[in-house]
């Protein structure tokens, strides 16, 4: 009969035995409580605590844990914009008391917090500026996060504003006055271009005109020269120079009509061109080189009473 009733008190001394050892993991602390009453703080490893008298109280991490707070707010040119905050935080290793004792909800504490400080910073700012300063926001959240939440047994480790998000209608806008600036850009640089032909064209027209009259000068000079040496050989024959001029007209007459003749496709018209037209011709001139002379000595003769 003794034995059965030791039976029960050897298992019940095995279980309370083997409550009293456990296990806390790495990175981790376990807080120990005595009737009630905080008594000690353990860390990783194999611990033991007083069957029936300790108990374990809660366990709190000792990694770095991360906390996203959104939040909506007014900036200074009245535009609401969305803010996401990233808290990286941990729980100091000599302060796991305060940590677990002081803060019932410390999540809440910090998105309170954040919430107020980013409140107090963004409607300060434009639009504009909340986007190129947003660094600067996130250090002021980490300053005052940081001193508030050192007492609670809190470490800050950064804060990392991680999104900025304006009303829709906001996001529109700024879009358009995006692509109406980049459409202005590239307008100026189109007309750059325009401009930049239009003058390349200009001096290329230019010079083709000057190279174009240097050849019809060079062209005119080199036919003048010919005439000249033409009247000098027909003056060693007997002709006189009004007739020598009349003689190289007509001449020149009769070549463009064969050249001309030769094209079958021209649509060049030489007036006059009927078979006496080249007698007509040379009678004209001469006749007109005669009456040139005689006004001249007429007036040569004037001229010389007068004097």
């Amino acid at each position: 009969m003794g034995q059965y009733v030791l039976i029960p008190i050897i298992f019940f001394s095995l279980i309370i035995l083997i409550s009293a050892f456990f296990i806390v993991k790495q990175q981790t602390a376990a807080i120990i409580e005595r009737f009630g009453r905080f008594d000690a703080v353990r860390h990783s490893g194999l611990r033991v605590k007083i069957p029936l008298v300790d108990r374990i109280a809660g366990r709190l991490s000792l990694k770095i844990q991360q906390l996203d707070v959104l939040i909506e707010t007014k900036t200074l040119d009245d535009v609401f914009v969305k803010l996401k905050v990233s808290v990286q935080y941990k729980v100091i290793r000599d302060k796991v008391y305060d940590a677990f004792y002081k803060l019932e909800y410390p999540h809440d504490q910090i998105t309170s917090f954040v919430f107020d400080v980013v409140r107090a910073e963004v409607p300060k700012m434009k639009l504009d500026d909340v986007f190129v300063k947003k660094d600067d926001i996130a250090i002021a959240v980490k300053r005052e996060l940081q001193e508030y939440m050192l007492e609670y047994g809190y470490d800050i480790i950064k804060t990392l504003v991680t999104d900025i998000d304006p009303d829709a209608q906001v996001k529109a806008a700024m879009n358009r006055i995006n692509a109406s600036e980049r459409e202005k850009i590239a307008a100026q640089f189109e007309g750059d271009a325009a401009r930049i032909l239009i003058v390349e064209k200009a001096k290329a027209e230019a010079e083709s005109k000057r190279l174009q009259g240097q050849g019809i000068a060079d062209q005119r000079r080199e036919i003048a020269r010919g005439l000249e040496e033409s009247v000098e050989v027909l003056n060693k024959v007997g002709i006189n120079s009004q007739e020598a001029s009349a003689l190289i007209v007509v001449t020149q007459h009769y070549d463009t009509l064969q050249s001309i003749g030769q094209e079958t496709n021209s649509n060049l018209i030489l007036l006059p061109n009927s078979p006496q037209a080249g007698s007509n011709m040379l009678n004209d001139m001469v006749a007109s080189f005669t009456a040139s002379n005689q006004i001249g000595e007429a007036m040569k003769k004037a001229k010389e009473r007068g004097e």
